[in-house]
């Protein structure tokens, strides 16, 4: 009978051994409920907070889109009547300037205002530095041949450019920013006075959707370390 006592005494102790290493690999019935417990609640709380957020995120959408309505709708028409005086009224209002620029858009011109726009960017260089950065980036932008954005320039305007671009002045693109002036003054002005974009805008009638090639933007200088472009991106 001892002898019996002790074995069954030693199958007790190996079995609560066994009961105890399971406990710590697995853990406990009432650890695991706690377990999940735990994500359930994380998982509530997580969706609770994008709950909350939600609203935010759409106010903030709705007030960037009534800004963009509000900007659109306070241009008195009579302001638009005055761009059609003059190609300088027009490109000297911010409004006719992005105007302008979304007509050019749709005609697959755009090069034209933004080779403008940097040469007007290029005049505020506040140091050689900054100077030989720009002219170079222009250069290569719309000046050399096969350039992304080539504007239309005669040979010898080209190379008076392609000579003094290693030393540049606050006048080396006057020429040229002079000669595109007068293409856009002769050609897509006239034409932008007609368009809808122009007429709607003299109509106080809200802007229609353009079908646009690509969203193009004004030329930058973002791409040039240690020099701050002051030339805003249009729509």
């Amino acid at each position: 009978m001892e002898t019996s006592l002790i074995f069954f005494s030693q199958l007790n102790m190996c079995e609560l051994k066994e009961k105890t290493f399971f406990k710590l690999i697995h853990g406990s019935p009432k650890e695991e409920a706690s377990k999940d417990a735990k994500i359930r609640a994380k998982e509530k709380r997580n969706r609770l907070s994008l709950l909350l957020q939600k609203p935010e995120i759409h106010e903030e959408a709705l007030s960037r889109s009534s800004g963009h309505l509000a900007r659109e709708t306070r241009l008195c028409p009579k302001e638009a009547v005055r761009w059609g005086e003059s190609l300088d009224k027009l490109l000297s209002h911010q409004d006719g300037l992005e105007a302008f620029t979304r007509f050019l858009k749709t005609e697959f011109s755009e090069e034209n205002i933004e080779f403008w726009m940097a040469c007007e960017d290029f005049k505020k260089s506040k140091n050689p530095q900054q100077m030989m950065f720009k002219a170079k980036a222009i250069y290569e932008r719309f000046i050399q041949n096969d350039a992304p954005q080539e504007v239309n320039l005669d040979f010898h305007t080209k190379e008076l450019i392609a000579k003094n671009i290693t030393q540049p002045t606050l006048n080396s693109f006057d020429a040229a920013q002079s000669r595109v002036y007068q293409l856009m003054e002769q050609d897509s002005y006239t034409r932008f006075l007609k368009s809808d974009i122009y007429l709607d805008l003299t109509e106080g009638r809200p802007q229609r959707p353009t079908n646009l090639r690509r969203r193009s933007r004004s030329f930058t200088y973002n791409d040039f370390q240690d020099v701050k472009s002051d030339v805003a991106i249009w729509l």
